[in-house]
């Protein structure tokens, strides 16, 4: 661990991959004050010398679609069988993990608050850069409301853990809408998340139903749009796609069953998707200790949204990566770069993860590259992943993890 008051470091002799769409060459790297300042040349006098023979340098990683908040035990988390305690040292620990695993930054979509961003960014615990939506919003009874089929929906907000979590903000009708995303954004949100079709881990919908009228995804888009950001959706079927992307939507998270016609459209607004290959995964392998039915509705899901991935590429969507992984290990959420190297390239799998995801952020101008100016958040794998694209998965692989240049982990 290197003194973050260091405002100097040359990292030697590591083979870069800089995102840029340059081929990957051996040269050394310049930090200062947070800041990548030359690549290539020799070390200046003075300087911190880090020897990274043999590594592989590439951007920090960007995982596009996390969920911190859920970080314990998934039917425990929800309920009342866990103290607030317990659920803030999940979340606390799965920051760290999640930042000594390569990931520097990070967009959450749904379940914390300002209070975890901050307590991060002010270096009282570590972990990633963090963009995140506050509460997922979904209707009565829609994905994202897991109260349980006797509990009175009037009892959900209960579940609230103030200045740390709020799983998910009950809508129903434009003007409850258009209230709640106020509340989101009074609270420090960055953008905002509906849920607008049924869902994987749901209790009371079906990956066929849709949610939110048009009228209701509207008044959120407009209120996201008054303040300069936007609103992204879960879904996982057409019509709930074509749904939001006419009412205003910018981003679709999953994007299950995305056709030609949908992509074209997504194409013409300008909309972005965020697959997300991992949490299927997750799901199927049922390690989360869900009911068997989850992992049967992840099956019928898993070449849909590969489908829905192929087809928007070919319309020219921009395509992030979102690894959606949630419950007690979220150590290899790079498990979704492996995933995504299979169904299109290792060399794409990283650009989405670093200087596509940077854009789809707001932050191409900070992160995403490694070039002269940006930031200087770095993954050190110990061998080339673009050869060996297992090793995204294996969190053992990462050896060195720097954020604003300074080495974490």
């Amino acid at each position: 661990m290197y003194d973050s008051e260091v405002k100097s470091l040359w990292l030697h002799g590591g083979t870069l991959v800089t995102a840029t769409g340059s081929d990957p060459e051996q040269a050394g790297i310049l930090l200062e004050a947070g800041r990548i300042s030359r690549i290539g040349g020799a070390p200046p006098r003075g300087a911190e010398v880090v020897d990274c023979t043999g590594l592989t340098l590439t951007p920090g990683l960007i995982d596009a679609h996390v969920h911190l908040g859920m970080a314990s035990p998934i039917l425990d988390s929800v309920g009342y069988d866990m103290s607030v305690a317990e659920i803030a040292a999940d979340m606390f620990a799965n920051c760290a993990r999640t930042l000594r695993t390569g990931f520097t930054t990070v967009r959450d979509c749904g379940g914390i608050d300002a209070g975890l961003v901050g307590v991060v960014a002010s270096g009282k615990i570590p972990g990633p850069r963090i963009v995140q939506c506050g509460p997922i919003h979904c209707q009565t009874g829609g994905h994202g409301h897991y109260a349980s089929e006797w509990e009175p929906a009037g009892l959900w907000s209960g579940r609230e853990i103030p200045g740390l979590r709020t799983l998910a903000m009950l809508s129903d009708g434009p003007d409850e809408m258009r209230r709640n995303a106020r509340e989101s954004f009074r609270r420090g949100a960055d953008f905002l998340k509906l849920c607008v079709t049924g869902g994987v881990i749901s209790k009371h919908d079906k990956l066929t139903d849709t949610q939110f009228t048009f009228e209701e995804i509207a008044a959120a888009v407009a209120e996201a749009t008054a303040r300069g950001t936007y609103v992204t959706v879960h879904a996982h079927n057409v019509a709930g796609i074509r749904n939001a992307v006419l009412a205003g939507a910018r981003c679709v998270e999953h994007g299950t069953g995305i056709d030609e016609e949908t992509a074209a459209l997504m194409a013409e607004r300008q909309v972005s998707l965020v697959p997300t290959l991992t949490a299927v995964e997750a799901v199927i392998r049922n390690g989360l200790g869900l009911p068997g039915e989850f992992a049967e509705r992840a099956a019928r899901v898993r070449q849909a949204m590969i489908d829905g991935l192929l087809a928007a590429k070919a319309a020219g969507v921009r395509i992030g990566l979102g690894s959606d992984v949630i419950g007690p290990d979220q150590s290899r959420r790079g498990e979704e770069l492996t995933l995504r190297a299979a169904v299109e390239s290792p060399m794409e799998a990283l650009i989405a993860a670093t200087r596509v995801n940077a854009r789809l952020l707001g932050l191409d101008n900070e992160i995403g590259t490694l070039e002269v100016g940006k930031r200087a958040d770095i993954a050190g794998f110990t061998a080339n992943p673009l050869e060996d694209p297992k090793l995204f998965a294996d969190p053992e692989n990462v050896a060195v993890v720097l954020r604003n240049g300074v080495i974490v982990s």
